[in-house]
């Protein structure tokens, strides 16, 4: 009964597609995926709906969940290579196409698909080549997204039926887990607050600017998280570790710029400064770690300042003391400890053999005489 239904919901969706009808599809799709999770080609399928819908992001993951069911599906990579096209993802779309050829080498999308992404690359470089030490990123203008003829790909929308990020975000599911970042100068890490759930139902994927959640744990509905990032990330460098609590993912930065938000928007492509080392030497970065003190230094200065310090009258005499009491034996101190006390402080001996064993008198200096103090 299951596969029937199955079947029914995947017809539905592919007439509805034909009938331009994408969110329809879309919808059905994800029915029909719902009864039947393990069909590589209903991802593959709801890819092509998201594409015609300019919802990149969704279509890079169901196109990652087909290739991962079945790694030689060519029209999975095709459209794992169109999405991030768009995304301006330039190299990870030209990895997934060239995988594609080599299973459809008689398709000459792909080709033709592999060229364009030669070009945007090799532009990319010219830009960043003709940049000064300290650059800036700059905004991306609306004319800088690429179109492809439609002999090529399946997005056959034009310009101004684009979404705002508004109706994007309105069409995206709510989160279930709630997440959180903070940066480093060469990484920002995401931590999602997962409690819980398993290693294997956990996949995380990188992108060139975009990176890819997906929990799948038995019993819940699939969480989905794909935000396309601020700045560009070095995939082969990211990783991630499933904790008991949370999921904690690093993305290694492609540039040392400043992130002011996790996702990018138009609103916040702010130019942010990019520090480029000019030969040897490091580049610097703004810190608020308090710098390292070497306190035995610091104490080696003191103590050589206070022996170089030259007193006079009872200041000299109370350190000619201090210096003697520092340096004696447990002997010497016991013994001026006791003479100072038991004489009022007009004795001070340090011969612990004298008075050890007695009681110090107090002796007056010449011309003055001891007197008991009377309350």
């Amino acid at each position: 009964m299951a596969a029937a239904t199955t079947s029914d919901l995947e017809a539905k969706a592919k007439a509805a597609f034909i009938d331009d009808h994408f969110e329809l599809a879309v919808d059905l799709y994800t029915q029909a995926i719902s009864l039947h999770p393990k069909h590589p080609e209903l991802f593959a399928d709801r890819a092509q709906a998201n594409i015609k819908l300019r919802h990149f992001t969704e279509a890079v993951a169901d196109a990652n969940r087909a290739i991962e069911m079945d790694p030689s599906m060519a029209k999975a990579y095709l459209r794992k290579g169109i999405a991030c096209l768009e995304l301006e993802e330039y190299q990870t779309a030209k990895a997934a196409l060239e995988i594609g050829a080599s299973f459809a080498s008689e398709d000459s999308r792909f080709v033709n698909l592999i060229k364009k992404c030669d070009e945007c690359i090799a532009e990319e470089n010219s830009q960043l080549s003709g940049q000064s030490v300290i650059t800036s990123s700059t905004e991306n203008v609306a004319s800088g997204s690429h179109t492809f003829d439609k002999a090529l790909t399946p997005n056959s929308a034009e310009p101004g039926n684009n979404l705002s990020d508004q109706e994007v975000e309105a069409a995206l599911p709510k989160p279930k887990y709630r997440h959180e970042f903070y940066q480093k100068p060469e990484e920002v890490v995401v931590t999602i607050l997962a409690k819980g759930v398993p290693a294997s139902s956990v996949v995380v994927e990188f992108g060139e600017q975009i990176i890819s959640v997906t929990i799948d744990a038995s019993g819940e509905d699939t969480y989905v998280f794909q935000p396309r990032l601020y700045g560009k990330i070095v995939p082969a460098k990211c990783k991630y570790d499933v904790l008991s609590t949370k999921i904690e993912i690093r993305l290694a930065k492609a540039e040392a710029i400043h992130w002011t938000s996790l996702e990018y928007s138009k609103n916040n492509a702010v130019p942010q400064k990019t520090y480029v080392s000019t030969g040897t030497q490091r580049p610097a970065y703004p810190t608020s770690k308090p710098k390292t003190v070497d306190w035995d230094k610091l104490e080696a200065e003191v103590k050589k300042e206070e022996k170089e310090e030259k007193l006079d009258g009872d200041a000299a005499l109370n350190k000619f003391f201090r210096d003697i009491y520092q340096d004696a034996d447990e002997d010497t101190r016991r013994a001026m400890r006791k003479s100072f006390v038991e004489s009022n402080g007009t004795v001070l001996s340090t011969n612990w053999k004298d008075v050890g064993s007695k009681k110090v008198e107090g002796s007056a200096p010449d011309g003055m005489e001891m007197r008991k103090w009377e309350y």
